[in-house]
């Protein structure tokens, strides 16, 4: 327990301590049972670190000291006690310190959080042990042992050697009709933020549904699948890739080519479905 002396000096040096990123913006806090999968790809992907912690303090940062908050909004000084690192490759102590934008109550009180489990996306603050920065306003997450359930495979696809890169866009789009009628095929081939091959292929053949799958390496492979819902090669897709093919991605000027080649990328962004978001 820390003494209130004690908190009210560590109170008055929480303006150096990094406030939480893009904490301006104040979004509300998602409830981690309804938050999606894009949700915690989004959340893990860009936090070095992903900590269960338990809240033993909490200060509440007076308004001067808390530029870019929102209003309806508290900034809080809180000092917690690291339960298990779930992700991250640097270390951590056993007391954590950091600052996180809170939305008021319907009273206008603030939460109290102490004693609650909380799960954590952020990064180590250099330079001052102990300390770290949410990644977000809503890096903040309670903790649900079905939520950790969800995290931990997206984790695990996230830092494997053969994990999907993030696709910036279509580079390229080709279609080319086969030797009977209602055969064709079509290639989409992806800009990524690595500059990785990527390849899209649907195939049409006569009295077969059309078939369509991702290569995430130089082979155009016809045999490629489609990705699963929830994975992080259909989040790649799903979320990044526009809702029509654009316009200088085609190869041919033919425009029964383009027209095929458009109408097989129609089909892939049917086939993926929505991207859905609770976050704001």
């Amino acid at each position: 327990m820390i003494r209130n002396s004690v908190l009210s000096a560590s109170l008055g040096l929480a303006f150096c301590l990094a406030a939480p990123v893009h904490a301006q913006s104040g979004p509300r806090p998602v409830p981690a049972s309804v938050m999606t999968y894009p949700d915690l790809v989004e959340l893990a992907e860009s936090a070095p670190l992903v900590i269960r912690a338990q809240v033993t303090e909490q200060a509440r940062v007076k308004a001067e000291r808390a530029p870019g908050l929102a209003p309806g909004h508290a900034r809080l000084y809180l000092e917690a006690r690291t339960l298990s690192l779930i992700a991250g490759n640097v270390p951590v102590g056993e007391n954590l310190r950091y600052l996180v934008d809170v939305p008021l109550t319907a009273k206008g009180k603030v939460p109290k959080l102490k004693k609650q489990e909380v799960i954590l996306f952020a990064r180590p603050v250099a330079g001052r042990p102990g300390e770290i920065q949410l990644d977000s306003s809503e890096a903040q997450v309670p903790f649900d042992p079905a939520l950790e359930v969800r995290l931990r495979p997206i984790l695990a696809e996230l830092i494997a050697p053969d994990a999907p890169p993030p696709v910036t866009g279509v580079a390229e789009a080709l279609a080319v009709p086969g030797t009977l009628v209602g055969e064709s095929e079509t290639q989409l081939f992806l800009d990524t933020a690595e500059n990785g091959p990527v390849s899209i292929s649907i195939v049409r053949r006569p009295g077969q549904a059309p078939r369509w799958g991702v290569s995430w390496s130089e082979i155009v492979d016809q045999s490629a699948t489609a990705p699963r819902r929830n994975t992080l090669a259909w989040y790649r897709l799903a979320c990044t890739l526009p809702a029509t093919l654009p316009a200088d991605a085609f190869l041919s000027e033919d425009r029964a080519a383009r027209a095929l080649a458009q109408r097989d990328y129609a089909f892939v962004i049917e086939q993926l479905g929505p991207c859905e978001r609770s976050r704001v």
